[in-house]
This record gives C-alpha cells, structure tokens and sequence, in this order.
C-alpha cells in the first residue's frame, strides 16, 4: 500500500471532493479471429462521465499494461486523474496486467474488480496452455490479495482494502460495478457490435 495515495483518496472522501477515475474495459472478441481486441479507458469525475481513451491490445497477448499505460500516460486526462480500475485483471483473453509495473509507471493506485472470487485452480489450469503461464499467474498474484466489497471482489495495489472500498462506492451508480468500467464495457461492446452488451 502507498501511505501517500491513500491519504489523498481518504482525504477527498472525507472532503466530499471529486474523483476522478479512469476504468478499462475490453471489447468482445472472436478468438479464432487472432484480431487485435479494442479496449476503452473511460474516465469519470465520481460516477459522471467525462471523457475517454481507446486503443487496441493483442489476443492473449503481453502488452496490455504496455498499451495502457501509455495510452493513459499520454491523454488529456492523466493530470487529473486519481486511480485506474481495470475489469478484471487480464484483457484479450489472458493478457494479463502487470498491475505493480503500471501503478509504479502512472503514479496512481490500481484496482481490478471482479464479480466473482477468482478461482485460482482453474485459472492456474488455463494458463498452462498459455506461452509464459507460470509468469502470467504470477503477476496476478503480485497484484494484491483477493477482497470483498460491497458486491464485487477486487484487488488493490497503493491503496488499502477499506480505502478502496470506498472509493468503488464512490463511483458506482448503477448495479454493482463502478462507472468507469461500466461505461468501458457499453461502450466498447457498443462500437464492436452495434449495440451495448447487457452485462455491465
């Protein structure tokens, strides 16, 4: 945890200040295809749409956390940004975020929300038919351990479990997922088929 981070978060929470959060979302894919998958970084100021990024990363891939980090390094949006929070911790597939590397590289807290408790057995058993799975399942550990929130489990690096949680309160409106990623989702399924997908 980054003392630093966290105090900067609770100290807005407590202020009722704005956050302002960018959530990323891939598009759905045809894996046969081995196209390149879109992904939307979209950022929110507490749960209200501002603004948002796209790009594209490889199927199963090694370069989402490449990819992302520029892509937010170089926006608009990224001086006034406070946290990313990523759907999950693996886009395209399993390719996965190094959620330490990225944090470190964008100075910012990283969550990966999940609806479901991961299960590691199955996922440890996927990635064996994965090129670099043992490495690859090691970073998703890296990445923190596994809390409860209100109605999402997550992961957080730079900033404690009961911050976080607040903060995932903070910017979720509607159902159980915070904005930013909701509205990452929509969107990019929105772009790729024609119309926004229903689970969001």
């Amino acid at each position: 945890m980054d003392e630093a981070h966290d105090e900067r978060i609770s100290k807005l929470l407590r202020h009722d200040r704005t956050i302002r959060v960018i959530g990323f979302d891939d598009a759905p894919f045809e894996r046969a295809s081995r196209a390149p998958v879109p992904i939307a970084g979209v950022v929110c100021a507490d749960d209200r749409f501002e603004g948002m990024v796209w790009d594209e990363v490889t199927l199963d891939g090694d370069d989402a956390t490449e990819v992302v980090g520029r892509r937010v390094a170089s926006s608009k949006f990224m001086e006034q940004l406070h946290a990313l929070f990523l759907d999950g911790i693996a886009v395209a597939g399993f390719n996965v975020v190094d959620v330490v590397a990225l944090s470190r590289r964008l100075g910012l807290p990283v969550v990966t929300v999940m609806r479901r408790r991961p299960d590691w057995q199955a996922i440890e058993a996927a990635l064996d038919n994965v090129e670099d799975g043992k490495a690859r399942l090691a970073m998703m550990r890296r990445a923190g351990p596994v809390h409860r929130g209100d109605d999402v489990f997550f992961q957080s690096h730079g900033l404690s479990a009961a911050v976080a949680v607040e903060l995932l309160r903070r910017t979720t409106r509607k159902g159980h997922i915070p904005e930013p990623i909701r509205f990452a989702h929509l969107i990019a399924s929105a772009v790729v088929t024609g119309e926004s997908g229903r689970r969001a």
